[in-house]
């Protein structure tokens, strides 16, 4: 059971939380007020506190009295101007997220509901003091990754020293190529490959990029883009050649320094670049021959058993993603996908692979988000067993 209260004095932060639906939001003007009105009532009855900050020490002096006084309580800065040294200041206060104090209704009540979603995870005494959401691998799992990390090592021992000759006389350039990547947690750490490209593949994604094109984008591909308008000091606002721009009254149009664009078709832009986050070319020309054959098979992912040894990762999960595709997942409706280990295989690989290797990044996300939430032995089992079955990909991406 979620409660929300507002603390500060903005007339438009309070106007804009009056229309949350299904929400009483009480509002208070001081840290007194507001730990008083955090007070629990009932057994398991937790609070968000949208804080609108003042001065800082001001600030600082009122979060540690609200979580002196209240265990049960979610702390979410409303601000303006942050840098990095006072995120630093108020995370050690003790605030849990940030907004801006622009926020639309839109983004309050989304914040809100995320934290509905989570409420066991958030407020469960065990968390630490900043209540962060993390994932913490079960020992069964361990103990089955360690176990079959191993066993396969020692079966496939005779392919890596193969394997990593075959690589040397190629081309030039490392046997292992070591990547950084995102796992459970939004952590970071060294992935594991045998070298597949040549070994100047990275600086020539761009180009590479640019000349075969984004499967993906083409996927999602849309047949309109949002119209940018341009702003003429002085001047009616226009679109493309002396067209006047229509806006509607409801409608709420974001300007830029040189432009201005609505609400509406911001949204849809920031959202294809999330569908798009995954890269992937076809019949890449940067593979070497090895490594066109080591990809075919998934012989090119045997050296991440030792990242599974380590802890990095685990024999199901996520797949880890390269820095660039995670941070465009980082919204509230993504946070689930990191929220399971990072995977040697899983879900969406089994899945496409039924599928003929095509599935949008949209579904391949949902999926991720699928197993984030309902893994369990039985289902890394099934998923395992069918990786077996199918890890000869029928198509070269």
């Amino acid at each position: 059971m979620i409660g929300v209260v507002y603390l500060g004095s903005n007339p438009k932060t309070e106007e804009r939380l009056r229309y949350i639906p299904g929400r009483l939001v009480q509002y208070t003007r001081n840290y007194k007020d507001a730990a008083s009105a955090c007070s629990t009532h009932v057994r398991n009855e937790h609070f968000i506190v949208f804080y609108e900050q003042g001065e800082q020490d001001d600030d600082i002096n009122a979060i540690n009295f609200l979580k002196k006084k209240n265990k049960h309580i979610y702390i979410i800065l409303l601000t303006k101007d942050f840098t990095a040294e006072n995120r630093a200041i108020y995370q050690k206060s003790g605030i849990n997220d940030t907004l801006d104090s622009n926020a639309s209704i839109t983004e309050l009540n989304k914040k809100i509901q995320f934290i509905s979603d989570r409420e066991n995870m958030l407020f469960d005494d065990q968390q630490p003091k900043y209540r962060m959401l993390r994932f913490k691998i079960p020992l069964w799992k361990r103990v089955f990754d360690v176990f079959f990390a191993l066993i396969v090592l020692i079966l496939t021992s005779p392919i890596f020293i193969l394997t990593a000759i075959a690589i040397r006389l190629e081309s030039k350039g490392p046997i292992i190529f070591k990547s950084k990547r995102v796992g459970a947690n939004y952590t970071i750490f060294n992935f594991l490959k045998f070298r597949s490209m040549y070994q100047d593949a990275e600086a020539r994604l761009k180009e590479v990029a640019k000349e075969a094109g984004n499967q993906y984008a083409e996927m999602n591909k849309k047949a309109e883009k949002p119209s940018m308008v341009s702003l003429d000091m002085g001047a009616n606002m226009m679109i493309g050649d002396d067209t006047d721009m229509m806006i509607a009254d409801d409608e709420v149009m974001l300007v830029g320094d040189d432009f201005v664009i609505s609400e509406t078709d911001y949204s849809k832009e920031k959202k294809e670049e999330i569908e798009n986050a995954f890269v992937k070319i076809e019949n890449d020309p940067r593979v070497t021959k090895v490594g066109k054959f080591i990809r075919k098979f998934s012989i090119d992912e045997l050296p991440q058993l030792f990242n599974i040894l380590k802890g990095d990762m685990s024999v199901v999960g996520n797949r880890p993603l390269p820095l660039y595709e995670a941070e465009k997942l980082t919204i509230d409706t993504s946070i689930d996908r990191f929220m399971a280990p990072a995977g040697l295989t899983g879900l969406w690989q089994v899945e496409e692979r039924g599928k003929g290797g095509m599935m949008s990044a949209d579904e391949r996300k949902q999926l991720d988000i699928k197993y984030g939430q309902t893994y369990n032995f039985w289902l890394d089992m099934k998923i395992l067993f069918r990786t077996f079955f199918a890890f000869v990909q029928k198509e070269n991406v």
